[in-house]
C-alpha cells in the first residue's frame, strides 16, 4: 500500500510576495465556497536528486465535510476511501483492507486540505510563494509536528488547484498533477462508502481497545 501511503504522509499556501494577486485568497476561497469537486491526477514520486522513482495515476472526488475518494488505477490498484467518521484504505493486490480513525489520520495532512473538516488555518500556516509556470503558489506548513512531511506548495489555476507538491523531511518530493479538476462537480453519496470485499484481511485500527486488531473478514457497510 505505498502509493496510500505516499498520499496520506505526503495532499497550502503564503506570506505577501507583492508581485502575486494572491494564492492564499484564492485557496482560501476555493475551500470555502467548493463543497464537492472531481478530478483526474498524475502522480509523481521524486528522490532527494530529483529522479522519478514512482509514477501512477488515478482519480479522486470529495464532499466537504471530510469525505473522499482517492483511487489509484496504475500501475496497481488501491483505494483510499474515508467517510466522515473512518478512512479506509484497500490494497486491491493483497486484498488487504486498514481501517482508520479519520481524524487522527487526516487533521494535518494533504487530505485536510482538499476534503478536510476544519478551517485550514487552524492545521497548516500558509505563505505566498510567488508565480511560476503560469500558477500562482502557496505554501502550507502543518503546526503539527511529526505528520510525515515537511510542507505542501500548491499551484493555483485560477480558483483551483492544478498542482500539489508534497516535500518529506528526507528531502523526497510528490508531485501531484490535475489535469481535470471539476469543482462543483455532482459526486454520488455512495461513493464514500466502503464494504471490504469478500475474503478481504481486515486490519481495524478503531478497535475499542484504542490498539490495532486484526479484524478478519469484515462484513457489512461502514
Amino acid at each position: 500500500m505505498r502509493y496510500a501511503r505516499i498520499f496520506l504522509a505526503a495532499f497550502a499556501a503564503w506570506a505577501a510576495t507583492g508581485a502575486s494577486a494572491g494564492a492564499v485568497d484564492a485557496f482560501l476561497a476555493f475551500t470555502a465556497s467548493t463543497r464537492t469537486a472531481t478530478a483526474r491526477f498524475e502522480q509523481r514520486v521524486l528522490d532527494r536528486s530529483g529522479r522519478e522513482v514512482e509514477r501512477s495515476t488515478g482519480s479522486f472526488a470529495f464532499s466537504r465535510p471530510g469525505r473522499f475518494r482517492w483511487a489509484y488505477d496504475k500501475p496497481v490498484s488501491s483505494l483510499i476511501v474515508a467517510d466522515g467518521t473512518r478512512l479506509w484504505l484497500h490494497d486491491e493486490d493483497l486484498n488487504q483492507v486498514t481501517v482508520r480513525p479519520m481524524d487522527r489520520v487526516l487533521s494535518a495532512t494533504p487530505a485536510a486540505l482538499l476534503a478536510g473538516r476544519e478551517d485550514v488555518t487552524a492545521v497548516f500556516t500558509l505563505r505566498e510563494a510567488g508565480r511560476d509556470g503560469g500558477l500562482d503558489w502557496l505554501e502550507a506548513v502543518p503546526r503539527e509536528r511529526d505528520t510525515g512531511f515537511e510542507r505542501v506548495r500548491i499551484g493555483m489555476k485560477g480558483t483551483v488547484p492544478a498542482v500539489m507538491e508534497l516535500e518529506d523531511s528526507l528531502g523526497g518530493r510528490t508531485v501531484l498533477e490535475f489535469p481535470r479538476f471539476q469543482a462543483g462537480a455532482r459526486v454520488d453519496p455512495a461513493d464514500f462508502r466502503f464494504t471490504p470485499p469478500k475474503g478481504a484481511d481486515v486490519l481495524d485500527e478503531m478497535a475499542v481497545t484504542g490498539s490495532p486488531r486484526a479484524a478478519g473478514n469484515a462484513p457489512g457497510k461502514p
